[in-house]
């Protein structure tokens, strides 16, 4: 097993303030008009210092996603899942066509007949439904929705 202080190949070594970072990033983070000083109190760090701590673990890769995570349907939103197949030969201009729309909110690239993978939203199901098939006529190519039919909350911790 790989060690997580020190993982292969990457040259990151996190040190002991590190690594109590992300265990304190894991339980939340303050919503307050400073939260950098409320975690740097927590961990006894100065506000300058828990913001240039997370900047550098960003740079590094050890935080890959460093934001809020919001559910859209509470807000009154909507969003899917979707994907599609793309010939390599139109992989760059398809990315760029559908990057484009205001509504895309990341992509992924797999290794699979469906190798393109996006999450649109938007104001509303049939906003949602209108980016697809434009998304389509665009492209002259299918795009499989996967909208969401029941959300599942598990939250996983792990001890850096």
């Amino acid at each position: 097993m790989d060690d997580l202080r020190n993982p292969p190949g990457n040259g990151m070594a996190l040190d002991d303030t590190d690594r109590a970072l992300i265990n304190h990033l894991q339980h939340g983070f303050p919503v307050c008009p400073r939260p950098f000083a409320e975690v740097g109190r927590a961990l006894g760090l100065d506000e300058d210092v828990a913001i240039g701590r997370v900047a550098r673990l960003r740079e590094l890769g050890a935080l890959t996603r460093f934001g809020p995570l919001f559910q859209i349907e509470r807000a009154g939103g909507a969003y899917c899942l979707a994907a599609m197949a793309v010939p390599q030969w139109r992989w760059e201009r398809v990315v760029e066509q559908v990057n484009r729309r205001i509504e895309v909110a990341h992509n992924y690239r797999r290794n699979h007949l469906l190798n393109m993978w996006f999450v649109l939203a938007a104001a509303d199901a049939a906003d949602i439904g209108a980016c697809l098939r434009a998304i389509e006529e665009e492209t002259g190519l299918p795009v499989l929705a996967f909208p969401k039919e029941r959300e599942y909350f598990l939250e996983m911790k792990l001890e850096v």
